[in-house]
């Protein structure tokens, strides 16, 4: 189904843009006198950590260095391939999953702020079953999204655990004399430690918990970044992100539709990459998608798109700038081993890179906090979400429901990283992806439902608004008569 998840992602781009750039941009959730919840800061914070955060801090070294080594076209470890690895980790993280998390959290705001319906996936369904949303079909719908979320979080998770124990290997080893080791064993350890800290937030909630670690990452990441530029090969950052900027935007079309047909069909490097990510942030939209639900009243619908759309893309792309530039730099210039290191453990990618920098013990330790922070926030995040929709919608869902289904996110992700590492986790992933694609077509049409009736009516009560303002003097003949009623 590779051809597919290609084909939905391209249109949930269209989709999102239409709403967001048409004439139902100035739409605001939870109607027009809703004044924003959270600000500008705190709110980009929030969907940012939320929506990739351990993603980014994983594969920000690993995937370019992975398609350096191996493209999906042309010879490996040339200049070309440097420029080709970059492109591809662009369309990974740019506008693709940005869009699939758009859709489906406008949709769910959408439905609870506008609508007042429960902030769960059933709601988006009102157009089609109405009534109906609470009973079995609206049931069957809910459990799609639990089990897409509860996948796609264990994915992170794993992804998490793993790079906190490359990185504590390295570390110890170095200076500490003793490496702590790497494996199974370890890395369940490990979640299960930060999985007690995740509860800890969640019992704190939304405000004290998800909120202020939000911050927390972005600050830290904004340290990690600027470090990383000032001692790194600055200027060959620079070129990169602005380079390959041009090439993405230049090659986009042309790789969004790319299914790999004429090289054996969808297997293969895009398989392993292009369908992975695909799958995983289409098993992520719903946790994502109801948090940024959840975080998004009184934002206008053209205001939501544009930043949920563009900002996190942007600056995912000068992030993997700074990080794989940095590694594909030692690559094509001097004499290093990042490529061995990652074909062998895709996990210490960050950590061998730090290791050719100066200040390696700091950069490693603010990494490991961060993955720690991340994957807090992660489980926090998705534990919030998965308490309201196993709660029927409600906000207010028990702590106790919420602390049980950050249990339960710890003890899948071992389970996936015991039952088979990095394979099991993706294939997690893809598998638990493509049943939710389907529903995310549904909400592509409910949501145009949805908005072209709210349209219709703010329409009718501007106009309304702007007759009953004027004077009856000065109203042409054609308009004077009683104000037009509901019906009209």
């Amino acid at each position: 189904m590779g051809w597919f998840y290609i084909l939905c992602a391209n249109v949930f781009i269209g989709v999102v843009l239409y709403f967001g750039l048409g004439k139902y941009g100035n739409i605001r959730i939870g109607g027009p006198t809703q004044e924003p919840e959270f600000s500008d800061f705190s709110w980009l914070a929030m969907l940012f950590s939320a929506g990739m955060g351990i993603g980014l801090m994983f594969w920000s070294v690993g995937e370019p260095i992975w398609h350096y080594s191996a493209p999906p076209f042309g010879e490996a470890e040339t200049a070309a391939a440097a420029e080709t690895s970059m492109v591809a980790t662009y369309y990974h993280w740019g506008i693709h999953p940005w869009a699939i998390y758009g859709l489906v959290a406008l949709g769910l705001a959408f439905y609870a702020y506008n609508r007042g319906l429960p902030l769960t996936f059933r709601s988006l369904f009102w157009p089609l079953l109405g009534e109906r949303i609470y009973d079995w079909p609206g049931h069957l719908v809910d459990t799609l999204a639990v089990f897409a979320t509860v996948f796609g979080l264990a994915t992170s998770l794993g992804l998490g655990a793993g790079q906190i124990n490359a990185g504590l290997n390295i570390v110890s080893g170095q200076y500490l004399g003793t490496a702590v080791p790497v494996g199974t064993t370890v890395q369940v350890v490990l979640i299960a430690v930060i999985t007690s800290f995740a509860v800890v937030s969640v019992w704190a909630g939304l405000d004290k918990g998800v909120r202020r670690l939000s911050q927390l990452n972005v600050y830290l990441m904004f340290t990690l970044l600027g470090v990383i530029v000032i001692i790194g090969p600055t200027l060959f950052i620079f070129d990169t992100f602005v380079q390959t900027l041009g090439s993405y935007l230049n090659r986009l079309p042309e790789l969004a539709f790319w299914t790999a047909s004429y090289e054996g069909g969808s297997g293969g490097w895009q398989a392993s990459w292009t369908i992975f990510y695909w799958g995983w942030w289409i098993a992520w939209s719903p946790f994502v998608g109801m948090f940024i639900a959840r975080i998004s009243k009184g934002r206008t619908v053209r205001e939501f798109v544009l930043a949920v759309l563009l900002l996190p893309a942007l600056f995912s792309f000068i992030w993997m700038s700074a990080f794989g530039g940095t590694a594909l730099h030692f690559e094509l210039f001097t004499q290093s081993s990042i490529i061995e290191a990652v074909q062998a453990d895709e996990a210490v990618a960050m950590f061998e890179l730090f290791a050719l920098l100066p200040l390696t013990l700091v950069l490693s330790a603010v990494a490991m906090v961060l993955v720690v922070s991340f994957f807090v926030t992660s489980s926090d995040s998705g534990s919030l979400v998965l308490g309201s929709i196993t709660a029927g919608g409600q906000d207010d869902a028990t702590r106790n429901l919420r602390v049980s289904w950050a249990v339960f996110e710890g003890i899948l992700a071992a389970v996936l990283l015991i039952g088979g590492g990095l394979g099991a986790l993706q294939t997690a992933s893809i598998a638990t992806g493509l049943p939710f694609a389907f529903v995310l077509l549904f909400i592509c049409y409910t949501l145009w439902v949805g908005l072209a009736s709210e349209y219709r009516l703010l329409q009718s009560r501007e106009v309304e608004r702007r007759i009953r303002s004027m004077d009856d003097d000065v109203l042409p003949e054609s308009m004077s008569g009683p104000s037009p009623t509901d019906d009209d």
